[in-house]
């Protein structure tokens, strides 16, 4: 590793940038680096305005890789080597504006219905049930369900910041039968467990990319054709369950319910999953 890159990476982290973020970052320097051939230490405002009008008028990169490349290269130029170049302050992307790729619910079905694997089919279901992001699905954990005011504490998600989202019935159940199948103390999907160990030792949840596989696979054999992810789900949510969010959260304000995370008792290891308050 480079003094410079280790000094862009100390930066980040004192400015308290997400992993994700400071890994993007990362990225869109390495890459201005490589593209000019010499450490981004070395170059000349004129250099690096090439490296922008290769980006947008030869490669044509889309909105976001340029957003990434600027905010990457600015965060480098402007905080760890300290150079105000007017020329980061005149670098724009086009806003675009797409529409997202939307599901109907008899879409979903028809993918989640393709998925064999137990895990990845309660894992999305409870995704796009609750309009979850999928590292927020992933990293789900029993004390988050509140089974008492049939809510999902939601914790430190984008912009670590907490939330409540309702909990449907339905999912409450399939997640109730699928925690049998391991009684995990802390994960509702738990990763692989240490090798010859039962799951209920696993020591980290589900990886993102195995739940991305496991969904691409299914809209594959579902033989729909709309340009699809995980994230998509999310885009979904709102139109089958956006009615029961509201009213949700309506009663909840009119009963003056307090949306604690404090909850009385513990999840039990000894017979069906209580999910707290139950």
């Amino acid at each position: 590793m480079t003094a410079l890159r280790q000094r862009m990476l100390e930066d980040m982290q004192l400015r308290d940038l997400a992993p994700k973020t400071q890994e993007a970052y990362v990225g869109a320097v390495a890459q201005l680096a490589k593209y000019c051939g010499k450490s981004p230490e070395l170059l000349t405002e004129e250099e690096l305005r090439q490296y922008f009008l290769y980006l947008s008028r030869d490669k044509r990169a889309s909105r976001s890789t340029l957003v990434i490349a600027l905010c990457g290269i600015k965060f480098l130029y402007r905080y760890t080597l300290r150079r105000e170049w007017p020329l980061l302050e005149l670098v724009r992307s086009a806003q675009e504006k797409k529409l997202p790729t939307v599901l109907s619910s008899e879409e979903v079905q028809q993918i989640l219905g393709c998925l064999q694997h137990p895990t990845y089919r309660a894992c999305l279901t409870t995704i796009y049930a609750c309009g979850l992001r999928l590292n927020e699905g992933v990293h789900l954990q029993v004390q988050d369900m509140d089974s008492a005011r049939m809510m999902i504490h939601v914790r430190q998600a984008k912009g670590l910041k907490d939330r409540y989202v309702p909990l449907p019935q339905s999912v409450l159940d399939i997640l109730r039968r699928y925690w049998a199948s391991h009684r995990h103390p802390q994960w509702l999907f738990p990763g692989a467990p240490p090798a010859g160990q039962p799951r209920h030792t696993a020591t980290r949840p589900i990886c993102e990319s195995g739940v991305q596989r496991a969904f691409r696979a299914a809209l594959t054999t579902s033989g729909i054709q709309k340009p699809a992810s995980v994230h998509t789900l999310r885009h979904s949510y709102g139109r089958p369950f956006g009615r029961l969010v509201n009213t949700s959260l309506d009663v909840a304000r009119h009963q003056g319910r307090a949306f604690s995370p404090w909850r009385s008792g513990k999840p039990s290891c000894a017979g069906p999953v209580s999910f707290q308050g139950t």
